[in-house]
């Protein structure tokens, strides 16, 4: 697939200001960026905070303002929780190595989780992360899978820290365990070329590209990230798209559709979606080793309260009506799609991917 769109330096992270705990100069990857930064004539802001939990003084008068500028910090911090959350069901565990990203997805599920820290935090401490993961498959019996990207894009920041390739090496001569990440972000020259004897799984984050267009703010479009699943393919790696999130129902996310009888934006899901799948098999449908992933839109109380704050104009279906209630894993309440509406989804993208990528494993739908 040819690229007719602008190179993927484009979309290398490039913080405006960059902010240090000093416990991350005990690690030669603080260090590092400590010199990359400061060392630069037209360098990025820099100084010392006192820990990556605990960033003010962000510029910022509107909720919105605050939320641009928060995504346009990196902060180079020691991560001292090493007890990993569960990822189901995308892996056993998440691996921490990033917190947050770069881009400006509205529906992002980090809404929640990060709350009021939304600003982007790299982990110096690599090679302990990396040695609990160790630790967690030697205790366990069976494989063990870890998730690179649960808490953040580690793509867009990877040239900067080269803790995603280190995590590739590490889990290639690493028996009994797994290791993947999802991106929707193409900078992954640093990860071609590394001796990944396939125990890394590459995915890409898709979607229609009129929800890209209207939602997934400061991101590649659906070209860039095809030809990303491609270049990871020709790599050797197993590869993946994640299609994500879904919405079902009628409520027009983009605000570009047909109009209903009642006046309001009628939207298609089915046919967004079909369409969507024929483009895949167009574009991946050759590439062995695929697997699919199905998320459907979700959020929680949280999560709409700030979504609306920082994006004032969003168009994102955001009300409990058609919606059921539900407990998510940490307790929290999250309005989800009714059961008969998530079964209909499941036959539907069951039979996409049996028409459109028959070669390609369907790992879930939720």
């Amino acid at each position: 697939m040819g690229m007719d769109h602008e190179p993927p330096d484009r979309w290398v992270f490039r913080p405006a200001r960059v902010l240090f705990e000093r416990d991350a100069f005990d690690y030669p990857l603080g260090r590092e960026l400590w010199e990359r930064f400061t060392g630069r004539p037209a360098r990025p802001e820099v100084r010392l905070v006192p820990s990556h939990n605990r960033v003010t003084g962000l510029p910022g008068a509107t909720p919105a303002e605050a939320y641009r500028e928060a995504k346009r910090t990196l902060v180079v911090g020691v991560r001292r929780t090493l007890d990993f959350a569960p990822c189901r069901p995308s892996a056993d565990y998440q691996l921490p190595l990033v917190t947050s990203c770069p881009g400006m997805c509205e529906y992002c599920y980090l809404q929640t989780t990060l709350g009021p820290r939304p600003y982007v935090r790299v982990y110096v401490n690599v090679e302990e992360i990396l040695g609990r993961a160790a630790e967690l498959v030697r205790g366990s019996a069976g494989q063990v899978s870890f998730e690179g990207a649960a808490a953040g894009d580690p793509v867009p920041i990877e040239p900067l820290s080269g803790a995603l390739a280190r995590a590739v090496e590490y889990f290639s001569g690493l028996d009994g365990a797994r290791f993947r990440f999802v991106t929707k972000f193409p900078c992954v020259e640093g990860l071609l070329g590394l001796d990944h004897r396939g125990h890394t799984r590459a995915r890409v984050t898709v979607n229609p590209e009129s929800v890209i267009r209207a939602l997934d703010r400061a991101t590649p479009g659906l070209d860039e990230r095809l030809d990303t699943i491609c270049r990871l393919a020709g790599d050797g790696y197993p590869v993946g798209v994640m299609v994500a999130p879904v919405f079902l129902g009628s409520s027009d996310p983009t605000g570009d559709g047909p109009t209903a009888e009642d006046g309001r934006p009628a939207w298609d899901w089915r046919r967004e979606y079909e369409a969507l799948f024929l483009r895949l098999s167009q574009e991946v449908g050759e590439v062995p080793d695929l697997t699919v992933e199905v998320v459907t839109h979700r959020f929680t109380p949280k999560a709409a309260r700030l979504i609306r704050a920082r994006y004032p104009d969003t168009r994102l279906p955001l009300e409990p009506a058609g919606r059921r209630a539900k407990r998510g894993r940490f307790g929290y309440l999250k309005y989800v799609y009714p059961d008969e509406l998530l079964e209909e989804a499941r036959v539907f993208f069951t039979e996409a991917v049996r028409r459109h990528l028959p070669h390609a494993v369907l790992e879930y739908v939720v």
